[in-house]
């Protein structure tokens, strides 16, 4: 937390609080809950945190405890988070997270169609194929003119 810009400290948090301890899914928990908080723009609250550990230099960095929810912006730059595991075994692993950058989908396919292109159909067994089969026709069915018969190709 040393040499941080103003007005940014760097958040502490644990997902321990907020779902128990996970045992060997610990890593997995953080990476999930910060692609979260990267998806919904928002630092979670670390629950049941009365007072910061005395056991920890506080005032040498901007280091804050996350005690409420916070806003994340990714609007100046791309939002980053580590997440740190640490193993009863001695194992440590420790991942720097990057949101993507954000990508415009596509509205139409990226290959010009001209003539047939297949649909393809899977179930399991007879049954489920032909009743696979029998959901498509009924979704093109009075729509002949309306369907987009390269992106339901793409789509299946």
């Amino acid at each position: 937390g040393q040499d941080r810009p103003e007005g940014r400290p760097l958040w502490l948090g644990s997902v321990k609080s907020n779902i128990g301890h996970t045992q060997s899914a610990a890593g997995v928990a953080g990476v999930i809950k910060m692609v979260m908080a990267m998806r919904h723009g928002r630092l979670p609250e670390t629950l049941y945190v009365d007072e910061p550990s005395p056991h920890v230099e506080w005032s040498a960095g901007d280091v804050r405890l996350l005690t409420e929810p916070v806003a994340w912006s990714g609007e100046e730059r791309p939002r980053r988070a580590g997440v740190s595991s640490f193993g009863v075994s001695g194992t440590n692993a420790h991942v720097i997270l990057e949101e993507a950058p954000a990508v415009e989908p596509a509205s139409e396919p990226t290959v010009a169609v001209s003539g047939p292109v297949p649909w393809l159909v899977s179930g399991r067994g007879d049954a489920g194929l032909r009743g696979q089969a029998a959901r498509l026709a009924e979704f093109v069915q009075g729509r002949d003119q309306d369907v987009d018969v390269a992106g339901v190709a793409a789509a299946l």
